[in-house]
């Protein structure tokens, strides 16, 4: 498209925007009395005004019910949890069977490691990326010490080139043939946090398959904000938390995708509890775990119910719009966004470098050369609400159910405005 930085360009793509009802929905912070220009719906997400409402449902439910909560509730507790299945398959590109909201991220993926990081003398091996998301390397290399493996031997990192700032598919490729029986794990961020590239997840699970290693997937960064077809890749687990484009709150529940091939499977071993054991005999208290015919089985315990409420209203909106919409939203108002920065770099002599490929969701990672923190702070005291990454990169997600198009130009406006300060 021929973009052009004037507000009326904005205002007039934001007309005819089919989604632009939908900021209505969100609550926005304010700074100098003005609505912020948010660009961190990467690391947690606007709270959507319907969030309150299903809290305070459950509020009422508890003050008026009590423990009778779990089966008098309009929404039941003891089966809430199973109302994301169905919400959360289309999104995530599974079957809802293949679903289940448990814990948080990290929690998740160690239950996961369980079932799928079962090393031998032989295959022991787990390939991901070079500075990964902290969590990940965290919880990686203390799985491969729990199992007597040292993390030096047992971790294959595969590295960007030299001057490059995003990962090769066939450097990844050459990696898992590289290890090849040694392989018994390819766990990788689906969308790398950092740079924002978006990984060709359906050939790199496609190669790890073939060389007989399981496949698992971060998608922290990549539910609600890229097309996924997790069952029809098949991918092995995949995890995710809620908090970031799908608008849950702070720090909420996590996300589990587990293929229906391993459903039903002895073979495969979990850690167990009493919300994964058969729904119909669960309260009858038997010493003999029966679990669940569905990734239900991985449950542990019961639903925090006040917790996955604001999620279930975020999906709520989901479930209206569909990914495709959102997908259509995300590409225009970053390729805007890209096209005002590098406006406003020649308008201002700056040296603003995307280090975000082509292969990229909502975000845009920009290197700020010859640039310090101040700039980012700047930003911050005028509204513009973005996030710093050392040494001077500035990550910009316009999440597309309440970002705009006019953001993209304030912003723009905001920025300009620093370097003629000087």
């Amino acid at each position: 498209m021929q973009f052009q930085n004037s507000l009326e360009y904005a205002q007039q793509l934001d007309q005819q925007d089919s989604l632009r009802s939908y900021r209505k929905e969100f609550l926005f912070p304010k700074v100098n009395g003005r609505e912020v220009i948010y660009f961190t719906g990467n690391s947690l997400g606007l709270q959507p005004k319907k969030a309150k409402e299903y809290v305070d449902e459950v509020m009422t439910d508890w003050a008026e019910l009590a423990v009778e909560g779990h089966f008098q509730a309009k929404k039941a507790w003891w089966d809430y949890h199973e109302r994301f299945s169905t919400k959360l398959a289309p999104i995530v590109g599974a079957k809802p069977e293949e679903i289940t909201v448990m814990n948080t991220l990290t929690v998740n993926l160690h239950l996961l490691m369980v079932s799928f990081y079962r090393p031998t003398s032989k295959r022991f091996k787990i390939i991901m990326e070079e500075k990964a998301f902290p969590s990940d390397q965290y919880m990686i290399a203390s799985q491969v010490r729990f199992h007597g493996y040292d993390p030096k031997e047992a971790i294959v990192e595969v590295k960007k080139r030299a001057g490059e700032h995003h990962f090769r598919t066939e450097d990844i490729l050459s990696t898992i043939k590289e290890v090849g029986e040694e392989c018994a794990l390819v766990l990788m961020g689906g969308v790398n946090y950092y740079n924002g590239q978006v990984l060709d997840m359906e050939t790199i699970t496609k190669a790890g398959k073939e060389t007989g290693a399981f496949v698992g997937w971060d998608l922290a960064h990549a539910a609600g904000n890229v097309e996924l077809k997790l069952h029809d890749w098949g991918v092995d687990f995949a995890a995710w938390c809620s908090y970031k484009y799908m608008n849950s709150g702070p720090g909420n529940a996590s996300g589990c995708f587990i293929h229906e091939q391993y459903h039903n499977r002895k073979d495969i071993p979990r850690l167990e509890g009493w919300w994964g054991h058969n729904k119909e005999r669960r309260f009858l208290m038997e010493p003999e775990f029966q679990p669940e015919p569905t990734a239900h089985a991985w449950q542990i315990s019961n639903a925090p119910i006040l917790a996955l409420a604001p999620y279930l209203a975020s999906l709520e909106l989901f479930e209206e719009v569909g990914m495709p919409a959102l997908i259509e939203k995300r590409d225009k108002i970053v390729a805007y966004l890209e096209f005002i920065l590098q406006k406003v770099a020649k308008e201002v002599g700056g040296d603003f470098e995307i280090i975000t490929p082509k292969e990229r969701g909502t975000q845009l990672s920009v290197f700020l050369h010859g640039q310090g923190k101040d700039l980012f702070n700047y930003l911050m005291k005028n509204g513009v609400i973005t996030d710093w990454r050392e040494p001077n990169v500035i990550r910009l997600a316009p999440a597309p159910f309440y970002c705009s198009y006019e953001d993209m130009y304030r912003f723009g406006q905001v920025l300009k405005e620093y370097f003629l300060k000087e």
